[in-house]
């Protein structure tokens, strides 16, 4: 009767025992949370759909760049940081940042004469850059287009003909770079105008002509106390190898340029920007950026079903409701690190609101340790959240960590061929040597799941699985914090392309 009764008096013991050392976690926990708390404190699956069905709904109307629902869009963002708690940048008086861009209407007409050969604006040549013009000079035909060879020649007050590109390039990509340098030598050397002849089987005349040759928005980089350069540049078909024999051998020809119709609008559109301070007086001066672009396309051709407006819920309403998610949390619940938020305009038109804030931030980008983008064209695996650039920094483990806490498979890039890395606005802060992953939905291929929706009119936010959404949220708030706390350094891995540059700009 003893044995027994001393059995159930330790059993009744050990169960106390126990019980009060769960009650002790819990009250430890309470007291003392983990970031895996403090994660699922803020994440709301109803806060998610309520973001993300306004901000793809059809009155916002595609958030195109430039347009009045856009700029609905970003005063969404601004007072949403504002109601979390989020703070301007010190010395802003708003949370937005005004990104000067300019529209422009190609020309509808022009001709380049030179003897008895005519070029046709549109089929022959293209206006790259200048203003509706009337000129007529001697031409002079320079090579490459070099400082030596603007050095060799008489430029001045001359139509200075060159091949398009630099010796060994063939990257149209490089070529248009290098017509920025030959457009403002020519300014410095007096030219009325530069001629480039391009011929580029990577990227034919007719392609060309379809991306150029339409109405764009660009970066309005120009110092309204400063001239402006209205140098013309110019780039010329080179299928026609007797006009292009006539254009290039110069010696005393004279050319006559008109160029008309083009229009130019100066236009009003934001980056959305905000801050938490950080907690710990070691590191605070030390932050991370979560950003994500928030415009679209806009309104574009009917589908099927007669619908014309491009929603953007995967591209990109989900990725900047996951940084507004971000937003919530650290605001509630400050990491050691100060956190910037970004919300970037103009992504859809070239990665332009986010060149512009690397080209003009407003904190010291050498104080940004990570930039932690979100950015999505869609998802197929919805076991997966897929890192564009996992495998390129320091924080990989962190990022593994946060994702198969909530269930899912952090992936590299899965179609490496897409060049994703370089295709969203990460690559601007990656240039200045920040490492920058981006965060999106698992995508395995561009295949009829994801292309159905890719800017398509069918991405509206009913089509979303928002079962896997909340994990996708919680996984990247999770890694924001562990990023945000962590004492280890989440630095580009050894030999990446962007290695050196994170060395010039942190001084390593």
């Amino acid at each position: 009767m003893t044995s027994i009764t001393s059995r159930i008096f330790l059993l009744f013991s050990l169960v106390l025992l126990f019980g009060c050392k769960a009650t002790n976690v819990a009250r430890v926990e309470k007291l003392i949370p983990t970031d895996k708390n403090l994660t699922e404190e803020t994440v709301n699956v109803n806060t998610i759909k309520g973001h993300i069905y306004f901000l793809a709904s059809d009155e916002m109307a595609g958030r195109d760049t430039p347009s009045n629902e856009l700029n609905i869009a970003a005063r969404y963002l601004a007072t949403t940081l504002e109601r979390y708690g989020v703070k301007k940048i010190p010395g802003a008086d708003s949370y937005l940042q005004q990104v000067p861009m300019k529209k422009i209407t190609p020309a509808t007409s022009g001709t380049i004469k030179v003897e008895n050969t005519t070029f046709e604006l549109g089929k022959d040549f293209l206006l790259l850059n200048g203003e509706n013009t009337d000129l007529e000079g001697e031409i002079v035909f320079l090579n490459h287009g070099t400082e030596e060879d603007f050095k060799s020649g008489n430029a001045k007050d001359k139509v200075v003909v060159t091949l398009a590109g630099y010796e060994g390039q063939s990257n149209p990509q490089e070529w248009f770079y290098a017509g920025r340098d030959k457009q403002q030598r020519g300014s410095d050397f007096g030219a009325k105008a530069v001629v480039e002849i391009y011929s580029n089987a990577q990227l034919p005349w007719s392609f060309l002509l379809q991306f150029l040759n339409q109405p764009r928005t660009i970066v309005d980089e120009n110092d309204p106390d400063e001239e402006k350069d209205n140098t013309p540049h110019l780039w010329v078909n080179a299928g026609d190898p007797a006009a292009i024999a006539i254009l290039k051998k110069g010696q005393g020809s004279r050319g006559k340029i008109q160029v008309s119709g083009l229009k130019e609008e100066k236009v009003k559109t934001y980056n959305v920007v905000g801050m938490v301070e950080g907690t710990d007086p070691a590191v605070k001066d030390e932050y991370v950026i979560y950003s994500a672009h928030y415009d679209h396309v806009g309104i574009g051709a009917a589908d099927a079903q007669g619908d014309t407006i491009y929603n953007g819920a995967r591209d990109n309403a989900v990725g900047s409701v996951t940084v507004l998610s971000a937003a919530e949390n650290i605001a509630k619940y400050p990491t050691r690190r100060s956190a910037q938020f970004i919300f970037f305009t103009g992504e859809e038109k070239g990665l332009l609101g986010s060149d512009y804030y690397a080209n003009h931030p407003m904190m010291p980008l050498d104080k940004a340790i990570y930039c932690f983008n979100s950015d999505n064209a869609g998802y197929n695996d919805t076991s997966r959240v897929t890192i564009i650039g996992l495998t390129r920094t320091l924080a990989q483990p962190l990022i593994e960590k946060a994702c198969s806490t909530f269930g899912l498979d952090a992936k590299e890039d899965a179609i490496p061929e897409q060049g994703l890395f370089d295709r969203s606005d990460n690559v601007n802060f990656a240039a200045k040597g920040v490492p920058a992953p981006t965060f999106s939905m698992g995508i395995t291929a561009f295949d009829e799941v994801v292309n159905r929706y890719y800017h398509q009119a069918a991405d509206g936010p009913e089509t979303l699985d928002y079962n896997y959404l909340e994990k996708f949220f919680k996984s990247y708030v999770y890694a924001c914090r562990l990023i945000g706390n962590t004492n280890q350094s989440v630095f580009w891995i050894p030999g990446d392309k962007y290695y050196e540059a994170g060395q010039e700009l942190y001084k390593f």
